[in-house]
């Protein structure tokens, strides 16, 4: 589903499920060893999954805003990762994890969602910036407050 209206490109977000299960699997294979993660390794908590973008353009794109869509009231943070010659982030490292993050929530009987505006503006001019390196790009999601990655639909819009 992407969108290439009057130059606009919507990139969406893709729920990585084989990525999220083996990073899940590196997480359970620690524990039944009884062996501790290696220094600063990031293992994934129950509600943090791995999506990923596929930049079908990748140069001359200027961020816009964001599309981020939340079907019940929660939070979740979209945080990037600068991994990016292998699709392994078995091994990811909290050195890896960039900043700023996008925190985007929905509040009780609220129909639009909010977020950080300065954060989720810088962010988003860092991945047009990275888009020009990478041909995907790794986020790791987490929810809370109930919410589940079902019932997120998101997209980072560009001008191509």
């Amino acid at each position: 589903m992407m969108a290439a209206k009057e130059g606009m490109l919507e990139l969406p977000f893709v729920h990585d499920d084989q990525l999220t299960r083996c990073m899940r699997l590196r997480f359970q294979s620690l524990q039944q060893k009884n062996m501790r993660p290696q220094d600063g390794e990031k293992l994934l908590r129950p509600n943090e999954h791995v999506y990923r973008v596929d930049f079908i353009r990748q140069h001359n794109l200027r961020f816009i805003r964001w599309d981020i869509q939340l079907e019940r009231p929660g939070k979740v943070t979209v945080t990037g990762t600068s991994q990016h010659w292998t699709p392994d982030l078995t091994h990811l490292m909290n050195r890896q994890l960039l900043e700023p993050v996008g925190i985007f929530w929905k509040k009780p009987g609220a129909k639009e969602v909010e977020c950080n505006e300065a954060d989720a503006q810088e962010f988003g001019e860092r991945i047009a910036e990275l888009a020009q390196i990478r041909k995907v790009m790794y986020f790791l999601l987490t929810f809370t407050d109930g919410l589940e990655p079902a019932q997120l639909k998101g997209s980072v819009l560009f001008k191509a």
